[in-house]
């Protein structure tokens, strides 16, 4: 295009295809010229089986520039009422640090890191994350913490699977639930046991010792707000072997006694009030924490302490890394993933704050629930609980009068509750917020003042004695070290630069679709329309939010060839756990309870038969044939002989191992001729997307990892979202949601997750993606991510082997380099040449999945020829650094790649022993001479970290020595 020349508005709409898009046409043709082709259909036609092609274009309609696409967005956003939100519920108005907004919340240092699997280039996050760890175990009272789960309502599910992996009560099947807890968590935990085959009791917290149960789970400030000592009834259950978990406010544990001092096994609540927006209901970071007996049943992640090879202090992810492909279906949970950006924003709001700050924040919050309480109690008006922290529930007469009152005054109460209205306060509220509460529940004339009030209730707490914290809290020197906006700017800047990110280069991860996250997608999450919303507020104040979503939903069903989405798994996980439900209920509205056998090829996503086995199916595993391809001839003969039971297959597609199978519609039509369900894993939509699409080629149900096909960032191991795609007859068994009703449930369907649309306030990032690539744009990604990965693997095919490819040679979207001759014939392992490209500025490939002993390369289509040239010969320039072992001109015992990666320490070191010179070790080619990486430790000690587990901050000077 000459660029003299103005744009036509067609060009001007497409402006956004080709930022997205890193090859321009040269560079394509480049490409194709690698391959022998004359154009990208020509290879599509060579990749893709004909049968399963689409033969029609999506109707999404056309591309719309970044400008259109925020104003019909922000037009969407101005429906929304943003009301001051007093419900509660595990939801609260938080005031998220501008420092901590700017240079965390919307920095892509921040938001574009993948999970810490290469912890030399990510101690930045895992530090965040090792405060967080810290911040929980300090506010919970108890002796391990992980590094955060989806949300309260799952956590909770969580502990309840502890509680039946290590009560002594073995022979127990019964579970106990207090009514005070959250309605939504008592929905999603009961969902959860109903599928694992547990009994559940819910009743007044006190009647749990009426009861023999493996398990308790109490609510601590309860969900009206009552404050009060769980000793008793811990000890209680303990008497009879059972293990008690306490969902807490991590708000109210700043002043209140620890439910660890309680004697509770473990603690678990939402950290969204620690400066995270509502959202309309996430991401949130859940935390959890445990008793240190009970470490290897934790689920999710650790981040644990060990050393570098020089003893250097040094982070790493502890004990359950990838525990869902080692152990499948035997591994604690399906959750492989955390909320790391949103638990890391916790982290330094605490860092912010200090100790002494969060505690002026929590008294405060009392006090204005106080003098809100006196007044009320002054007019009759006397809360139900005597003792609370910031939620108070009261007895009224006429809750109509009260809820007109308040939708005049933009206020939104806690209207659920029989007879009764609740409210919850926060660290917004001012006294004229507490002036205008009284008005709402008295009317105009009460006469009562806030700031009058205030000298009635100095002094006085609602809280006894012995229910007030009496240990001291976050006495680490990160929580009181920082405390200018100066030094927590230059905290959140040294971590971030520890950290590799997309903002520094490419990260091939198989797998997991590392593409650009534009910034115009990620500008409406901060809109307060979208960011300030509580998600159960009522439903015509959330209209903007609904017809997004609903818009959304209706793209994703054109992309998907399925009839209906479910937008409320948070996770990818989550999603498969939801579809999986969804086919189980399926099969028992047709009395059809018997079928519980779900087939999974052995190339599998680890989470598939961790999933699986939380929806009580039985795994059968499908072999797979020295192509890769799954065995059809096993799948054939299982199918049949499993007819009478068989549920489903799980199925990835294209495979996990980087080729379109053509058989995959064979497949399908398998499994329903002998009466299962097809579950399509969407982790590889992004070699569909307008090309074929799973609906079209057989599925009933797949997830779809937003934060991977559909630009949603990886946040430095989480956000995401999970959503399904269904067809028509398994509509109706999709989660509902016990508080608000999502439109596309009956409430007879339990929910999978604490709020009804998941984590919502990240879905405008994936409507932007859609709207501003439209169809031509979305198709063009799926063609240029195949022709991208088909390129990198005809050029590194010069030094590496590639595993497996499809009819006539080609890879789908991804492929796998096998390293196991090279480590046969040198010694030297995938581990090995991971570490070294730390050394020349890039994230490693996925590392030993699906297959031991490879790498797994996914370029997406947002890597420009240059970029992808680069990771290319850095590939091959560490080939040519293998054949030096190879012919002995360098020891397997001394060698750049076994020693990778570098740091300034090895620049700087008085004595150099190596054979290989410091400058190779460090600047290995130009290209990194002109933008290096440092690695800040040298290679990890993963077995020393496990052996001498440790998962909270050590001192400051451990980290100088």
């Amino acid at each position: 295009m000459n660029p003299s020349l103005p744009l036509t508005e067609l060009e001007q709409n497409q402006d956004f295809i080709r930022r997205h898009i890193g090859p321009d046409q040269a560079e394509v043709n480049t490409m194709l010229k690698q391959l022998g082709l004359s154009s990208v259909e020509q290879l599509i036609e060579q990749t893709v089986p004909q049968q399963i092609r689409l033969n029609q274009d999506l109707s999404i309609g056309d591309s719309l520039t970044e400008q259109q696409a925020l104003a019909a967005l922000r037009k969407l956003a101005k429906q929304n009422k943003v009301y001051r939100s007093y419900i509660g519920m595990g939801y609260h108005n938080t005031h998220v640090p501008h420092v901590i907004l700017r240079n965390v919340f919307e920095n892509p240092g921040w938001y574009t890191a993948y999970t810490p699997y290469q912890p030399e280039i990510a101690q930045g996050r895992l530090e965040a994350l090792l405060n967080f760890q810290q911040l929980t175990l300090d506010l919970t009272g108890l002796e391990l913490a992980s590094a955060s789960l989806l949300d309260e309502a799952t956590a909770a599910a969580e502990a309840m699977a502890l509680a039946k992996r290590v009560s002594k009560n073995k022979k127990c099947n019964l579970y106990f639930i207090a009514d005070d807890v959250h309605p939504q968590t008592i929905d999603v935990v009961k969902e959860r046991a109903d599928f694992f085959g547990f009994d559940v009791e819910v009743g007044p917290a006190e009647s749990v010792v009426e009861h023999n149960v493996f398990g308790a789970l109490l609510q601590y400030p309860g969900t009206t707000g009552r404050v009060r000592d769980l000793s008793e009834l811990i000890e209680q259950v303990h008497s009879n072997k059972g293990i008690v978990a306490v969902a807490a406010d991590i708000m109210a544990l700043v002043m209140l006694k620890s439910p660890g001092a309680m004697g509770a096994d473990v603690v678990l609540g939402c950290a969204q009030r620690f400066g995270v927006p509502m959202g309309y209901g996430g991401p949130h970071a859940a935390f959890f924490a445990t008793r240190d007996a009970y470490k290897r049943s934790l689920p999710g992640r650790i981040i644990g302490v060990s050393k570098d090879r020089r003893g250097k202090p040094a982070l790493r992810m502890a004990l359950q890394t990838r525990e869902q492909h080692i152990r499948r279906e035997k591994a604690n949970s399906n959750i492989c993933t955390a909320q790391v950006l949103l638990a890391n924003m916790a982290s330094f709001y605490a860092v912010f704050h200090g100790p002494d700050g969060l505690r002026t924040i929590a008294q405060r919050i009392h006090r204005l629930t106080a003098i809100l309480a006196h007044g009320l109690e002054a007019k009759g008006l006397s809360p139900e609980h005597a003792q609370y922290f910031d939620t108070l529930s009261i007895k009224v007469s006429d809750k109509e009068a009260i809820k007109a009152r308040s939708e005049a005054l933009g206020i939104n109460l806690r209207m659920d509750l029989d007879g009764s209205v609740a409210l919850s306060l926060d660290e917004t509220t001012t006294a004229s917020d507490v002036n205008d509460l009284f008005t709402v529940l008295l009317g105009e004339d009460h006469g009562l003042d806030a700031a009058r009030l205030d000298d009635i209730v100095k002094g006085e707490t609602c809280i006894p004695e012995t229910l007030l914290r009496d240990t001291p809290i976050l006495e680490h020197e990160v929580f009181n070290r920082y405390r200018s906006e100066t030094d927590v700017l230059r905290y959140i800047r040294k971590l971030e630069g520890k950290d590799l990110a997309l903002n520094h280069s490419m990260i091939s991860l198989g797998s997991c679709t590392m593409k650009l996250n534009a910034t115009a997608e990620m500008i409406p999450v901060t809109w307060p329309e979208f960011s300030s919303m509580h998600p159960f507020c009522p439903s015509d104040q959330a209209q903007g939010y609904h017809a997004m979503i609903s818009q959304l939903e209706d793209w994703l069903v054109n992309i998907t060839g399925y009839d209906s989405i479910c937008m409320q798994p948070n996770s990818g996980a989550q999603g498969e756990y939801a579809g999986l439900l969804a086919i189980q209920k399926y099969h028992a509205s047709r009395g059809d309870h018997h079928r519980n056998i779900c087939l999974i090829p052995s190339s599998a996503h680890g989470t598939n038969p961790a999933s699986a086995q939380m929806a009580n199916l039985k795994v059968v595993v499908v072999a797979c044939d020295k192509e890769g391809n799954v065995d059809m001839d096993d799948m054939r003969s299982k199918a049949e002989e499993l007819a009478e039971q068989l549920s489903c297959v799980m199925i990835t597609y294209p495979s996990t191992h980087g080729v379109y199978e053509e058989t995959i519609k064979e497949i399908c039509d398998i499994v329903h001729d002998n009466g299962g369900q097809v579950y399509m894993d969407g982790a590889n939509m992004n070699a569909q997307v307008g090309i074929t699409s799973p609906g079209f080629i057989g599925s009933d149900v797949s997830h779809l990892n937003l934060h991977k096909t559909f630009a949603i960032p990886h946040g430095g191991g989480g956000p995401g979202m999970g959503p399904i795609g269904v067809k028509a007859h398994l509509a109706p068994f999709v989660a509902g949601h016990s508080v608000v009703s999502n439109g596309k449930a009956s409430h007879a369907n339990a929910a999978v997750s604490a709020a009804p649309y998941g984590s919502a306030s990240i879905l405008p990032i994936s409507w932007m993606y859609v709207a501003m690539l439209g169809n031509q744009g979305l198709r063009q990604s799926s063609e240029i991510a195949i022709l991208n990965a088909n390129y990198l693997a005809s050029r590194l095919s010069q030094g590496f082997p590639i595993l497996y490819s499809g009819q006539n040679g080609r890879v789908a979207h991804e492929c796998i380099i096998d390293m196991r001759p090279l480590k046969e014939a040198t010694g030297i392992t995938e581990m090995d040449v991971a570490k070294r490209l730390n050394d020349y500025g890039f994230h490693a490939p996925t590392m030993s999945f699906p297959v031991a002993g490879t790498l797994m390369v996914e370029p997406t289509e947002s890597e420009s020829l240059a970029e992808i040239d680069r990771f290319i010969d850095a590939m091959l320039s560490i080939r040519a650094e293998i054949a030096k072992v190879e012919t002995g001109e360098w020891t397997l015992q001394d060698n750049p790649l076994v020693f990778a990666p570098h740091t300034l320490d090895d620049l700087t070191d008085a004595q150099w022993t190596h054979n290989y010179s410091r400058e190779l070790a460090v600047f290995p080619c130009d290209a990194v001479k002109q933008n290096k990486f440092w690695p800040t430790v040298n290679r990890i000690d993963d077995v020393y970290g496990d052996r001498n587990l440790f998962c909270a901050c050590l001192p400051m000077e451990a980290y100088q020595e």
